[in-house]
């Protein structure tokens, strides 16, 4: 069998996600109905007869404010606020299907290790085994703020804030409880082993957790991990921890960031295919070419630079309504925001880009950025970036919901099922065990965090 396309449904669990300024467009109902349970329960039941294996839930915390130093330009058009915790959601769409797998993103600089693991383990009992981390270090300077800080921490710290922290969450999942600590021991009165359950007396530079973990294990003990951080830290990180990593740009840069990122994991001892690599899909389709070209202009209308300059705002740190002079050359300037993004209009660009040529880049929706055609169009185009960067999968985000994925759904999925690049059925089992087969439902043995598992040591001694 030819090797199959792995797609997740690219969301926030907001009124607008980066579809900037498209909140306008007499179609879109999620700035609506994002407060809306039902919605979310419909998407769910979409995304599950699309076949997709799951939907990748984005999260920020703190209000995008470089741009113009001000609130006012994300504010005004939707740019990630008003925002809601997405974790609430999943329970509700896993209800109502059974294959369909949930990834949550959750900051490892402001959240707690002991009560994230607890929140996790949670959802991964209650969805039978379809939960994922999207683990991220948080870039936003009013974030750092909420939290009591007065700046962000420094990009690489978080790096080593977030290592530590995953060392301790994978105490608690992997070490903590022993297999068969719940006995259901009627007639001697016992529940839970108390011999099989352990504290993990966790001491270290950022954290300090006795245990035990309060969560019994849940089918995957671990969720499995997803990361995107694509700067020499985040790459070093990602092939320590990640079994999922998300890389964009052309198809050989993202060739070429996978390579690495799996030969760094070589180095820890990991087998590379254990992980799976995606990049981001936006698609407008119609039945033909000429209504798909309508959809994307009228789409295109409502844009907004503004919003869009915004966002790039916080994720890169630079303030593009300070840059005055049009033919100056935009150079790269260190921050402690998110390097890859402000290496892409810098380092990553094909040539040096004019201030201007950036400005532009943000004025108007790129069609390059977008697939755009009928459904054999769509689907060629999707193959091929598909066989020549060598991803697994893709992120799809959508300009106009719920329309767009529904489009995706009754006009992409069976071409490309048609052509055998797609699974007509899922895969049987939890999260993992679709991604990856034989590996099972939990952490292989040549991941780090399966060290901590009180088997594995004892094995060892």
């Amino acid at each position: 069998m030819n090797k199959q396309i792995l797609l997740n449904a690219f969301d926030m669990t907001g009124a607008m996600h980066n579809s900037h300024g498209l909140w306008k467009h007499p179609e879109n109902r999620r700035h609506r109905r994002y407060k809306d349970l039902d919605y979310w329960i419909e998407m769910a039941k979409l995304l599950e007869r699309g076949k997709f294996d799951a939907i990748f839930l984005a999260d920020v915390l703190g209000v995008y404010d470089v741009y113009g130093a001000s609130k006012a330009p994300s504010i005004r058009d939707g740019v990630q606020v008003p925002l809601n915790d997405p974790a609430f959601v999943i329970p509700a769409m896993a209800s109502v299907t059974k294959h369909l797998s949930f990834a949550v993103t959750v900051s490892t600089t402001y959240e707690q290790p002991f009560g994230h693991a607890r929140r996790l383990s949670t959802l991964d009992h209650l969805t039978k085994g379809r939960v994922a981390w999207n683990i991220v270090t948080s870039y936003l300077p009013n974030a750092a703020r909420n939290f009591g800080l007065s700046d962000m921490i420094q990009h690489d710290k978080r790096y080593e804030v977030a290592d530590e922290f995953l060392e301790v969450c994978y105490k608690l999942w992997e070490g903590s409880w022993e297999d068969g600590a719940v006995i259901e021991d009627v007639k001697n009165g016992v529940l839970v082993d108390p011999a099989k359950v352990h504290e993990i007396h966790h001491r270290g530079e950022y954290y300090s957790v006795e245990g035990p973990h309060l969560t019994e294990p849940s089918l995957q003990r671990t969720p499995v991990m997803f990361q995107a951080g694509t700067s020499e830290k985040g790459k070093d990180f990602a092939a320590k921890h990640a079994e999922c990593v998300f890389v964009g740009g052309t198809p050989e840069k993202i060739k070429a960031a996978v390579e690495d990122i799996r030969s760094r994991a070589e180095r820890y001892g990991r087998n590379p295919e254990h992980i799976k690599a995606f990049t981001f899909l936006n698609v407008v389709v119609a039945e033909t070419s000429e209504e798909a070209e309508s959809k994307f202009l009228e789409a295109a209308v409502y844009w907004s630079g503004e919003a869009a300059k915004a966002q790039f705002g916080g994720s890169s740190g630079y303030d593009l309504s300070q840059y005055c002079d049009l033919d100056q050359p935009f150079e790269y300037k260190h921050t402690e925001h998110g390097q890859s993004r402000a290496k892409s209009v810098t380092k990553d660009a094909p040539r040096i880009l004019t201030v201007q040529e950036v400005l532009q880049q943000f004025e108007s929706l790129q069609r390059g950025s977008v697939i755009v055609g009928n459904p054999i169009e769509v689907a060629d185009a999707i193959q091929s970036q598909f066989e020549a960067s060598g991803v697994d999968g893709f992120n799809l985000a959508h300009l106009v919901t719920p329309g767009s994925l529904e489009d995706f759904v009754d006009l992409v999925v069976p071409e490309l099922q048609r052509r055998g690049i797609y699974k007509k059925e899922y895969k049987e089992g939890t999260f993992r065990e679709k991604l990856f087969g034989k590996v099972g439902s939990v952490l292989p043995e040549d991941h780090p965090g399966s060290q901590y598992r009180r088997d594995v040591k004892a094995s060892a001694l």
